[in-house]
């Protein structure tokens, strides 16, 4: 397995709405709300609540194999829409599913094996965009194909008709005890439901590259300098180590300037991924932060980090009917840390949880 970090930071942006009347996703496809769309073989699951019990909603969907595996892989994001919840960690959940290429093919009897290719890899997340169904035009303003891609729309559609028809599966024991407050095959009108979105990707080492984008951001930092009372050095390209003045931010964070800075090129990104990378803390972490990441619950091995959601998602968390009260969900950042050996049993059918840490936005007027 190879760590996305090899290549650097993958940065996701909102793209076209994920129109359900015109276009199906699955689980390849990368999306905000919605309905999550499961890997084959597994089990759906409605998480719950830790703090107040509520079914979560579904957040994020993230089709993120890795290099050399021979599984497809998945990540889930769910969160609480309860005012109280949503700014704790309590209130989210991370589902991990991963399922071989063998167990694929298998939920298509009587159709002829498609051409033999090695799943995706996480780092190939830019190059696969266009296989969304969309069309890029500029940065977050892509607009959907007329028609999404044949083989696709044959491979959800059979998906659809075969998990409609199979009867949820039973849990393991070991399972159960680890997942006990997940529900199987809850009924959709239990929870609510977000507007789905497709996500776009870009490697963000391109976005230092370009010399119009650079002066853009040196005006954005100015701007931001002069409102919050801090001073940054100048932006330089590339992934170089990231040096700061001692003077501090009105509010007194050195890590939410630090944050800014880093995102200040592309301020709409909704997601970073970079497996193995470094986290982006938007305020000061807790001294023992590597102890509050738990071991893999179901290996025991050490958690790294994946990937984490940004501010501006805040805003597209809308519901997708439109009415009753308004959803309430905020935070600063969602730091996602998953099992580093990736593990998984073939043929396992529920998926894996693993461990999210949510940082308070210290400043959410400045993402509004």
């Amino acid at each position: 397995m190879a760590s996305a970090a090899q290549d650097g930071t993958l940065v996701g942006v909102c793209d076209a709405e994920l129109d359900p009347d015109r276009h199906r996703s699955s689980y390849l496809t990368n999306k905000v709300g919605g309905q999550p769309d499961w890997l084959p073989g597994i089990s759906p699951l409605t998480p719950r609540c830790a703090r107040c019990g509520a079914p979560l909603s579904h957040v994020v969907q993230v089709y993120c194999p890795l290099e050399a595996s021979p599984y497809h892989r998945s990540l889930h994001l769910f969160a609480c829409p309860g005012p109280a919840c949503s700014g704790g960690s309590q209130g989210w959940r991370v589902l991990r599913s991963q399922s071989l290429e063998t167990q694929v093919q298998q939920r298509a009897p009587g159709r002829p094996a498609p051409a033999q290719e090695a799943p995706l890899s996480a780092t190939d997340w830019c190059d696969t965009a266009d296989d969304w169904g969309l069309e890029e035009e500029g940065w977050g303003g892509g607009v959907v194909k007329k028609q999404v891609q044949d083989v696709m729309k044959e491979q959800v559609q059979e998906e659809q008709v075969q998990e409609e028809a199979a009867a949820p599966e039973a849990e393991s024991p070991a399972l159960s005890s680890r997942l006990q407050d997940l529900s199987l095959g809850e009924s959709h009108n239990d929870f609510l439901v977000f507007r789905s979105f497709f996500i776009s990707v870009v490697q963000e080492s391109d976005l230092w590259g370009e010399e119009d984008e650079l002066e853009h951001a040196q005006e954005l930092l100015k701007e931001y300098e002069g409102r919050e009372g801090v001073t940054l050095r100048k932006l330089e390209g590339g992934e170089g180590e990231e040096k700061y003045e001692k003077s501090r931010a009105r509010h007194g964070d050195a890590f939410f300037s630090r944050f800014m800075k880093r995102i200040s090129l592309c301020p709409q990104q909704i997601l970073r991924y970079c497996r193995g990378g470094r986290t982006l803390f938007i305020s000061e972490p807790p001294p023992n932060v590597a102890q509050v990441v738990s071991a893999c619950g179901s290996c025991g091995g050490a958690r790294t980090f994946e990937l984490q959601l940004m501010p501006a998602l805040v805003s597209l968390l809308q519901r997708k009917d439109g009415g009753g009260a308004e959803v309430e969900l905020e935070f600063g950042t969602v730091l996602v840390f998953t099992c580093v050996n990736s593990c998984w049993t073939a043929g396992w059918g529920s998926a894996v949880e693993e461990f999210c840490f949510v940082q308070t936005d210290p400043d959410q007027q400045l993402f509004k």
